[in-house]
């Protein structure tokens, strides 16, 4: 009963330093974690000082050696990025190695490839830290709800944006000040775009749909609109009509008889959203991450807590290594199957809606001239494309200029794209300053 798991570390970054701490002091956590040991570890620069103490000889600046390496039954890949990592990945596999990944850009796109090469070999490879840091949301989809048919996943799942909201919503500050205090904090990185683009949403909520509606995701073809053009007008103007902005990543279940065999699609999409005050994601704020689910028959539940960061991302990478270390051990006594629910597997395939499909609420913001009839013409523009609204406040006019706020009801991306090419065309509207969805 003294036999160790040796893994491989690729990365002894923020990640990989916090996984190793852990292993490195089992002391009052699972027993299982005493059963693991580091046999070998990749890192950039091995002259590098750390803050974590490491034996010189199991260090190299080559990943491949610790793949490659037979005392490493469980390659952790902690280094991000596409390339050499989806590689690395493919390497394990094909050596008969479980794979440990935090790495949400390349399950993302290459999903489907890796788990399709995994359960071929008979290996694992887990996800956990891919999305929401710390949050367990993996393995709750794949097992918990599993009997659940899953309507709509809603999720607050980008930590650096979701701080530079709270933080406009605050005081009113402008964004590209609160991306730069981010940045000095260590919210945000050097280069924010994959955050602030959506990007990094994007390739979580494709990763959850994935799980959740049972096949592979066209990650590229998902409509995404990051926050870097949002004003803090718009922030104010929301929360004086009872919303909070927040960026949400949403995975909605649409049925649609009319399409050949009955066959159903997903509405995908990332965009910034306005959520009324009382929705229970609207409270979220900071650098924390929260995802809604609504299934049937559970109804709705919510998974909340920091999203990124080394402490909670390594709780998520060990409790993966921990799930395989429990079956290695059992298969070295003897028991020698795959459990299934471990495993990565597909059982449909999955259909984007188009996105002129998508249905939402909309909050629209226009620049006019401050003439009599506007907000008529505009109304008589929307009914035409039977858009209905909600309500719509002109605000304080100045320099012959008037601010008009529409929020509309539930209507399909088409009517209210169709609706606004034929509003930007009149001559009274000078522009289009912000179009928003809205729960």
């Amino acid at each position: 009963m003294n036999q160790k798991i040796g893994i491989g570390l690729l990365g002894l970054g923020t990640v990989g330093t916090g996984v190793a701490n852990i292993i490195n002091s089992p002391e009052g956590r699972n027993p299982l974690v005493a059963r693991i040991k580091i046999a070998r570890i990749a890192v950039r620069d091995a002259k590098k000082i750390r803050s974590i103490k490491v034996d010189p000889s199991i260090v190299t600046s080559d990943p491949f050696e610790v793949v490659n390496d037979p005392n490493v039954e469980i390659v952790v890949e902690a280094i991000g990025g596409i390339e050499p990592a989806k590689s690395l990945i493919m390497l394990a596999i094909k050596s008969g190695k479980s794979v440990v990944t935090a790495n949400k850009a390349v399950v993302a796109r290459y999903g489907k490839e890796i788990s399709d090469a995994a359960n071929k070999a008979g290996v694992y490879v887990l996800i956990e830290a891919a999305v929401g840091g710390g949050i367990p949301i993996i393995e709750p989809i794949k097992q918990s709800l599993g009997g659940n048919r899953i309507k709509k996943i809603t999720g607050i799942i980008n930590g650096t944006t979701n701080y530079i909201l709270s933080e406009m919503a605050k005081g009113g500050a402008k964004y590209q000040d609160v991306l730069n205090d981010a940045q000095k904090l260590g919210y945000a990185e050097a280069d924010p775009s994959a955050d602030v683009d959506g990007d990094d949403a994007a390739d979580k909520i494709a990763i959850l749909s994935g799980l959740a509606y049972g096949g592979s995701i066209d990650r590229e073809c998902i409509p995404t609109k990051g926050i870097s053009k949002l004003e803090s007008k718009d922030i104010n103007c929301a929360r004086e009509l009872g919303y909070e902005v927040k960026l949400l990543a949403v995975a909605e279940y649409i049925e649609n008889k009319k399409r050949e065999n009955h066959l159903h699609s997903l509405a995908l999409r990332v965009e910034p959203t306005l959520l009324p005050k009382d929705h229970p994601l609207s409270s979220v704020n900071g650098v924390n991450n929260a995802i809604l689910i609504e299934g049937d028959p559970i109804g709705e539940v919510m998974f909340y807590g920091p999203g990124a960061g080394a402490g909670p991302t390594a709780s998520a990478v060990v409790a993966d290594i921990l799930n395989i270390v429990g079956i290695k051990l059992m298969q070295k006594e003897g028991e020698n199957s795959l459990d299934p629910l471990l495993s990565g597997f597909s059982w449909r395939n999955c259909i984007l809606a188009n996105t002129r499909e998508i249905s939402q609420k909309n909050y629209l913001r226009l620049i006019t001239e401050d003439t009599p009839g506007v907000i008529g013409k505009i109304g008589n523009i929307l009914g035409k494309h039977q858009v209905s609204i909600e309500s719509i406040v002109q605000l304080d006019s100045n320099n012959a200029k008037a601010e008009i706020i529409v929020i509309t009801h539930k209507v399909s991306k088409g009517q209210i794209n169709d609706s606004l090419q034929e509003i930007e065309n009149m001559k009274e509207v000078l522009k289009l300053a912000a179009q928003l969805g809205c729960l």
